[in-house]
């Protein structure tokens, strides 16, 4: 289950800002602290799959029923909440994003609830992962370019149009290259800009979020293309503190011809 929240907004310089919450909740057996494989997947999956460039941080909030003695209770939800930072960072969510980890203890049920009273238990024993997303000025919105510029905003997302890759194909193209050649004389002149390089897949079935690629023969296509340019920039002396790379599969294609949904975008994480 994920969950949407918005606050009141508050200003600072006259721009208007609005924390955004997004919670991903992982429910657990009576007495239990373990994830099987699915559980593990989809609480890996909610934060991956949410815009890194928006997270700001991340918390982790362990719970129980109202069965049981207190000490043994904050125990049990600090295992569980200790259970899920272990499955995030040893599948590769840094820990220095997640800043609370704590068990909470028992959530007690009003003496006037007797309606589906084990159903309400079930959904007290969880986990509930945080995210707290940054949000853009609402008078400062990004926009799409093709090439990089010098007073990009946070959020900016540069198309490169050549940065294009043959099907089931990690392999950067000659023009895909001369294209890059641009990308990082305007980075080194723009000392400032900071981006994530977002590879992306066209074409694959509809459930299947990830394409294979036909060198490596491993589910990680986009992944492994935005490697790719990630690798060529840093051969191209672009330093490797203003760059992060990530594979986003087929979640965000353009609504064009298949082709060019197999492409890298960068989009502006600092400036």
């Amino acid at each position: 289950m994920i969950k949407y929240l918005k606050y009141i907004p508050f200003f600072i310089l006259g721009l208007a800002y609005g924390q955004e919450e997004a919670v991903k909740s992982v429910y657990f057996e009576f007495d239990k602290f373990s994830l099987d494989e699915k559980q593990t997947k989809e609480v890996v999956d909610f934060i991956k799959h949410t815009d890194s460039t928006r997270i700001e941080s991340v918390e982790i909030f362990g719970y129980t029923d109202d069965i049981g003695k207190d000490d043994y209770n904050f125990k049990l939800s600090t295992n569980r909440a200790t259970t899920i930072v272990n499955a995030l960072t040893q599948n590769g969510v840094k820990s220095k994003i997640i800043v609370t980890i704590e068990g909470k203890g028992k959530i007690l049920i009003d003496d006037d609830v007797l309606d589906n009273l084990p159903e309400k238990r079930s959904k007290n024993r969880r986990v509930d992962v945080v995210l707290n997303l940054k949000e853009l000025p609402k008078l400062v919105l990004p926009g799409f370019y093709n090439m990089l510029k010098k007073d990009h905003v946070v959020g900016d997302h540069i198309y490169l149009e050549n940065i294009l890759f043959d099907k089931g194909s990690s392999k950067l193209l000659d023009k895909a290259k001369a294209e890059l050649d641009r990308v990082a004389l305007l980075t080194l002149r723009y000392k400032n800009i900071e981006f994530e390089i977002q590879g992306h897949v066209c074409c694959t079935p509809l459930n299947q979020r990830e394409a294979i690629d036909k060198d490596t023969k491993k589910r990680q296509l986009s992944l492994n293309r935005a490697l790719a340019v990630y690798k060529y920039l840093t051969f191209r002396r672009v330093p490797k503190n203003r760059m992060t790379y990530k594979g986003y599969g087929n979640r965000v294609p353009l609504g064009k011809e298949p082709e060019y949904d197999r492409r890298v975008e960068l989009v502006i994480t600092k400036i």
